[in-house]
């Protein structure tokens, strides 16, 4: 990555707090004042957000939404574990838009996801109405004719009967999260998804749809993703037409101290 970082010089008050933080070791300290130097910097903005004078600047970087600051440990710990125990794929939809206020609140959790190397490579393609029903028409198709030809996914699907909402359920959310790292993307989808359900949504991942996106050239095409990305993750999102009970059991946990 190149230098974005600046430090304002007449700011910086040299307390060396941004140094201390750094992961990459790209900041110290010259003559009582922060200085960067050499390659290094994955552009984390640990430096940014820890420096007590605002002498820092990321250039490139929009600082939009930085003022403030959060805890997790502001939440109920009880009622968050509760919540995530209670949270269930939705297959059933209102017919509901979801305001552009909300989708635009999930992809700002998709955003402030951690990466590898804070490379932040993941893109989000957010489906309209019209090509839901395009790509959806030529996945169900697709797997369709998966039932009379030899390919790696005809034993799981033979019992299926595919009605046309197969692949999406109705929803009137879609949104396809691709990237070069399987892990990062996983990561921004769980990101997304706890603000979804925050939000009164519910979220289902739409495993089949990114086999055909890997099956169907047509597909590729549409979604037009970014050089080098990938189909990682197809989120169907939506306000829920069911409603569950109770937590639904689990096996005992596999887990081994040592």
């Amino acid at each position: 990555m190149k230098n974005v970082i600046r430090i304002d010089r007449e700011k910086c008050i040299g307390c060396g707090l941004c140094v201390k933080d750094c992961p990459a070791s790209f900041l110290s300290l010259q003559n009582g004042k922060a200085t960067t130097g050499g390659p290094g910097c994955i552009e984390c903005g640990h430096c940014y957000a820890i420096c007590p004078a605002e002498a820092v600047e990321m250039k490139g970087y929009s600082y939009e939404g930085c003022d403030g600051y959060g805890e997790m440990s502001e939440f109920d710990s009880d009622k968050l574990l509760t919540a995530m125990k209670s949270r269930r794929t939705i297959r059933q939809y209102k017919n509901t838009p979801v305001e552009d206020e909300k989708i635009k609140m999930i992809l700002e959790a998709g955003r402030y996801c951690p990466t590898a190397k804070n490379s932040q490579n993941i893109a989000y393609t957010v489906l309209s109405k019209d090509t839901m029903a395009e790509l959806e028409a030529e996945a169900v198709k697709l797997f369709r004719s998966g039932k009379k030809v030899v390919s790696p996914f005809v034993e799981s699907i033979k019992k299926h009967d595919f009605p046309e909402t197969f692949f999406f359920k109705g929803a009137p959310l879609v949104i396809v999260v691709s990237s070069s790292s399987t892990n990062d993307a996983a990561l921004a989808c769980s990101y997304m998804e706890l603000m979804a359900e925050s939000l009164g949504l519910g979220v289902l991942y739409s495993g089949f749809f990114v086999a055909a996106s890997k099956l169907s050239p047509k597909i590729r095409k549409a979604l037009d993703l970014p050089r080098g990305h990938k189909a990682v993750n197809c989120m169907i999102m939506g306000y829920p037409d069911v409603r569950y009970k109770r937590i639904a059991p689990r096996k005992v946990v596999n887990v081994k101290y040592i």
